[in-house]
């Protein structure tokens, strides 16, 4: 699922989070729970677009841990 498919997602949580709330009551638990899966997608959008691809270097000391390149220093 990529970032477009989850924004249609969550408008549709959105709507359908609404349209229960209007029937249930806004006290329900009925409305609790689909304001709930609106969260737990925008989590996931957010998520997704802080995760950063990893670069070349990175990618080469994840394999070669103990090359020169990769070594960290501390203070």
């Amino acid at each position: 699922m990529n970032n477009i498919n989850i924004q249609d997602q969550i408008e549709q949580e959105v709507e359908q989070a609404r349209a229960t709330c209007d029937t249930s009551g806004s006290n329900s638990a009925e409305c609790a729970a689909a304001w709930d899966a609106v969260e737990e997608l925008q989590a996931e959008a957010s998520h997704r677009r802080q995760a950063k691809p990893k670069n070349s270097l990175e990618k080469y000391c994840d394999a070669n841990p103990e090359a020169d390149e990769c070594r960290v220093y501390e203070d």
